[in-house]
């Protein structure tokens, strides 16, 4: 059975114009003129008889009409935008792309993806760092590490460690310092991290000591507080599994016995509505027997 469709260059073209509100945002994303994508708009109109912008003095409004048609073709080119995507994935089933913090992936996961190679050197591993969640409808990613409660609906989530918080500083700064009990926070320097910016907070008043949390140094990420701190600079508040190794070789010094569970933990997350690719099945095999090793 045939499907009468409309054009669909000029479909793509309306397609743009009417999710950025704009012919000049729409011509740019495009990588066409701007004269381009109206006359592509102008011919949509034409085949329905219809004006589906309004053209206003300083931009372009839907009309009814091109409203309903806007609702009717966005899910559709998801589609097929989730589509192509898996098709792509099939072309290239031996990369496995990881979108992580940077904290996350300096601290924690590169110092293990050694071992996950070894096991997988057919395996090309590509690994970023942002932010900002993944849209994997529109980003060739497997999987992305998040930060949180794993009650994201559309997210399969594992967790791969607690967020447990735990001041550290080097010994340098320790010996100086005198840090002998929580109260004498007051007396140095506290390093936050603007990606964590509750956590001195979150620590202090779980044991009840009065310092003022808003001191001190912020830091755009972990990472950045953690170096600041080796260098004398100050004391940072820490994911415990982040320096565990440097705790325990005596890079850094944990000044405090007490630790607080916030409740969170680092997930590796991957669309409930989208099948694992083949290297992602591998490495979430890989990851659940490391962690249980370690449990």
């Amino acid at each position: 059975m045939k499907y009468p469709l409309p054009p669909l260059n000029p479909l793509r073209a309306f397609e743009a114009a009417a999710r950025l509100c704009s012919l000049t945002s729409a011509a740019e994303e495009l990588n066409v003129s701007q004269v381009a994508v109206s006359r592509q708009v102008r011919v949509l109109e034409e085949y329905f008889g219809v004006a589906l912008f309004r053209r206003l003095h300083r931009g372009i409004e839907l009309t009814r009409e091109g409203r309903d048609l806007y609702e009717g073709i966005t899910r559709a080119f998801q589609d097929i935008s989730s589509a192509a995507r898996k098709v792509s994935r099939r072309g290239r089933r031996d990369i496995l792309s990881i979108q992580s913090y940077t904290t996350f992936s300096q601290r924690w996961l590169i110092p293990r993806l050694a071992n996950f190679h070894d096991a997988n050197e057919s395996i090309e591993i590509r690994l970023s760092s942002s932010l900002a969640p993944v849209d994997f409808e529109t980003q060739n990613i497997d999987a992305s590490i998040r930060s949180g409660y794993g009650d994201w609906p559309d997210l399969h989530a594992e967790k791969l460690v607690d967020v447990e918080l735990i001041p550290i500083c080097s010994s340098t700064l320790m010996a100086s310092a005198r840090l002998e009990s929580p109260h004498d926070l007051s007396r140095v320097r506290l390093l936050h991290s603007m990606a964590r910016p509750n956590d001195w907070k979150t620590w202090l008043a779980s044991i009840d000591t009065k310092v003022d949390a808003d001191a001190g140094v912020r830091f755009d990420n972990s990472a950045l507080a953690y170096e600041a701190a080796s260098m004398n600079m100050g004391v940072a508040i820490a994911v415990k599994a982040f320096v565990e190794r440097q705790i325990k070789n005596g890079s850094f010094i944990a000044p405090f016995e007490q630790t607080c569970k916030t409740g969170e933990g680092y997930y590796l997350t991957w669309p409930r509505n989208m099948s694992p690719s083949e290297p992602l099945l591998k490495f979430l095999s890989w990851m659940r027997e490391l962690l249980a090793q370690t449990d």
